[in-house]
């Protein structure tokens, strides 16, 4: 497959040659944006698999297109930039970058940019539906140990009786185990 990547260069001449050499490597460029409000809703737009971005641009510069590109989580990002200064590579560090490359750099260096970029995004992806996924679970968690409590206290049930009773409630709706829960914490408002 194709890695598709947006653009996004003020001078025109670095930002043809940046195309074609993308072009030369094998990727598809998708957008190229000359300022970086046009980057941020071209990478919404389009949705490329990687965004290339320049730091100095007209009506907003590349860091905080890279921080609204990245916190929304359109794309990686791989900034392009004459900038080696430990300031501006910790800036982009924290605007979520992914990729540095200083000018001049040459056609070989951009594949190996772009993978690293993409591996750790799919990494962080990953991770983000990890965290979510648990976080998910905590809660159901917490809701059936509420449930319990609620039962053990309206019911005067055991701890492993009421559990019992909500493994059968959820078994006779075709619920979760949450669900049923969920239903038990509705019925008993707090006190």
């Amino acid at each position: 497959m194709t890695r598709t990547v947006l653009v996004a260069e003020d001078e025109a001449l670095i930002r043809m040659d940046l195309v074609e050499m993308l072009g030369e490597c094998g990727f598809e460029v998708v957008g190229q944006a000359g300022d970086g409000q046009s980057a941020v809703d071209q990478a919404r737009a389009l949705r490329p698999d990687v965004v290339f971005l320049d730091v100095a641009m007209p009506r907003r510069d590349g860091l905080s297109a890279a921080e609204e590109i990245v916190g929304e989580g359109i794309a990686p990002v791989v900034m392009v930039t004459a900038f080696a200064q430990r300031e501006v590579v910790e800036r982009a560090a924290a605007a979520g970058v992914l990729g540095y490359l200083v000018k001049p750099f040459v056609k070989a260096d951009l594949a190996p940019a772009i993978e690293v970029a993409v591996a750790r995004w799919q990494q962080v992806q990953d991770l983000t539906a990890q965290v979510s996924g648990l976080r998910e679970r905590q809660a159901a968690r917490q809701t059936v140990d509420r449930a319990k409590g609620l039962l053990q206290r309206e019911q005067g049930l055991t701890e492993a009786e009421a559990f019992s009773w909500l493994r059968r409630a959820a078994m006779d709706g075709r619920v979760t185990l949450a669900e049923a829960a969920a239903v038990v914490v509705a019925q008993y408002p707090p006190r």
